[in-house]
């Protein structure tokens, strides 16, 4: 359940702009912290998001909380997510006491996060069985799995959250240089969000015809890049940073997207190599997301 979409669009509901896609992340729970209403034992809180579906309590696989009116576990992910989904394993043994649980998700921790909104109700789920619930991009940082009404033990053999999050344009806040300047061409007309091509309007940036030119975008921190997008010529080098894509032919006027898959950088420069040429960019996108 994790890729990068290549395609600017909006999936569940994302309120992402014309400069900005969709990205699903790995299992969120692995990054966060648990906790729950009381403890069977050693059966702690973060058994549930240790990465292994074992279902044996007695290898201390599970969180189980005490014999209690309406037990609840909760993950925090620190962030707030949309999320897409959320799978719980049962245990190996009496798995109808999770019969009736909520999954509820939401940013609220009135009632220790059981007012959040509802994403689903488990009927059953087979002893030993992970169950994968939808929540269609409910957003929320907190993820509470609650057995309202009846007094029970709640016991997750483990809990998985997949999520969705915007990814924007990274250039947009970036400073830009370049190895020369051609008359009002400056480096920062390529990340000034306008994709217009006609150099006459002030909208590209432009070096001097020169030896192996480029282009450099600082994004002030280090980000893992997903894909670049960019009009007019572009050779992805660094200058001697690891390449992510060489350009062979950009049609006059068209924007094309080159990916990265996940290289990790703050500098992303374009240049031309090896030859005296003019480098013109009338516009650079770099998608990524933040290594915090």
């Amino acid at each position: 359940l994790s890729f990068f979409s290549s395609t600017k669009s909006c999936l569940i509901g994302c309120s992402c702009t014309a400069q900005s896609f969709v990205v699903t992340i790995h299992n969120l729970a692995l990054r966060g912290r648990a906790m729950q209403s009381s403890v069977y034992s050693t059966s702690i809180p973060m058994n549930a998001i240790d990465g292994n579906r074992d279902t044996s309590y007695e290898r201390g696989a599970c969180s189980i909380t005490q014999y209690s009116f309406s037990p609840w576990w909760r993950l925090d992910l620190l962030k707030t997510y949309k999320v897409v989904s959320v799978s719980i394993t049962n245990r190996d043994y009496v798995p109808e006491r999770i019969n009736g649980a909520e999954i509820r998700i939401g940013n609220s921790l009135d009632n220790n996060g059981n007012n959040n909104p509802r994403c689903a109700v488990v009927s059953h789920i087979a002893a030993g069985v992970t169950e994968n619930f939808q929540c269609n991009g409910m957003e929320g940082r907190y993820i509470n799995i609650v057995i309202p009404g009846r007094k029970e033990y709640l016991t997750l053999c483990e809990v998985e959250v997949y999520a969705l999050r915007c990814i924007t344009n990274l250039a947009l806040r970036g400073q830009a240089t370049q190895s020369s300047l051609y008359p009002l061409g400056i480096p920062m007309n390529a990340i000034d969000g306008n994709r217009d091509t006609d150099y006459g309007q002030g909208s590209c940036s432009h070096t001097q015809d020169n030896f192996s030119p480029w282009w450099r975008l600082d994004l002030l921190k280090t980000y893992k890049v997903d894909s670049i997008c960019t009009g007019n010529s572009r050779d992805s080098n660094g200058n001697n940073n690891p390449r992510c894509a060489v350009v062979s032919h950009i049609v006059g006027g068209v924007t094309e997207t080159f990916q990265c898959n996940g290289m990790v950088g703050r500098y992303v420069n374009i240049v031309v190599p090896g030859r005296k040429e003019y480098l013109t960019l009338c516009e650079v996108e770099v998608y990524g997301y933040s290594l915090d």
